[in-house]
């Protein structure tokens, strides 16, 4: 017995992993229907997100798949409470969050990234991702930064998302990584300001009045067929949120900061010029 989830953040990111476990196996769609005694287009409600699957539905499945361990025992718990529109993930490892956040930004039309401290991800460098990433043991770093660049293509691609930014300028003067790291990271932001998908909109560091930003980061994301998606981000755990009542205050606070926000233009040109001020200046 499913029910319906009307694409919750958690029941998508459920049906995110779903996929990638049956991909792993080398199964399709309809094989794996035909071994748990449903039809394909119950596997692919579940793998959207549409329905979820109760969690013995998915212990079954993953059994199928031989996924074992604290993956199959993550991924059954994930599917209580999938049906809920707000999600706390407290995450699993790297590899689990990014997973979610691809789906996410993979199925999305439009994303808007509210950053208020760093350089928003779609947009970072490699080394930049490095060093914001310095506190992470070695072995996930490389694996979290191929993963980061590999996102960046949903920007690039024949049909790519539209893509905005609100990036404050303090995230523009910062010098993680060093003078030179951060000189590649705003040539490449003005690189990306040339693009038509994409809009970068500064936030002024000095500012006589509060507007959102001040109240920190978040990430919105528009679907063509479902409602929007509210991620924040937090130290070592994200909370996802759907439903109009959560989502339509974060839909007026973008609104408000367009009109705090510098143009594109001016953004663009701070960003070359911060970009040229750190030509001389000291590693």
């Amino acid at each position: 017995m499913t029910g319906k989830s009307e694409h919750t953040p958690k029941a998508r990111a459920l049906g995110a992993e779903l996929r990638e476990c049956r991909l792993e196996a080398g199964l399709i769609q309809q094989e794996l229907a035909d071994r748990i005694g449903v039809s394909y287009v119950s596997v692919s409600r579940y793998e959207t997100g549409t329905r979820t699957p109760k969690p013995e539905d998915v212990a079954q499945i993953l059994t199928i798949l031989g996924v074992t361990g604290s993956r199959y025992t993550s991924l059954v718990d994930m599917a209580k409470g999938a049906d809920q529109p707000n999600w706390l993930d407290t995450g699993q490892g790297i590899r689990r969050e990014l997973t979610r956040l691809i789906e996410f930004e993979r199925t999305s039309t439009k994303i808007v990234d509210v950053s208020t401290s760093v350089i928003p991800g779609l947009l970072q460098t490699a080394d930049y991702a490095r060093a914001i990433m310095a506190d992470m043991s070695t072995d996930e770093i490389e694996p979290y930064v191929a993963m980061r660049m590999g996102r960046r293509e949903i920007l690039t691609q024949r049909d790519p998302v539209t893509f905005a930014a609100f990036i404050s300028e303090t995230a523009l003067r910062d010098r993680l990584g060093g003078k030179s790291t951060m000189r590649e990271q705003l040539r490449h932001l003005g690189v990306m300001t040339e693009r038509e998908n994409v809009t970068i909109n500064v936030l002024p560091s000095v500012s006589e009045h509060w507007h959102p930003a001040h109240a920190g980061s978040f990430r919105f994301f528009d679907f063509p067929k479902t409602s929007p998606i509210v991620h924040l981000e937090h130290y070592a755990s994200g909370v996802f949120l759907y439903g109009d009542d959560e989502v339509s205050p974060y839909q007026s606070a973008l609104a408000r900061l367009q009109l705090v926000a510098m143009s594109r233009d001016q953004s663009a040109k701070l960003i070359a010029d911060t970009a040229r001020d750190l030509e001389g200046a000291e590693p």
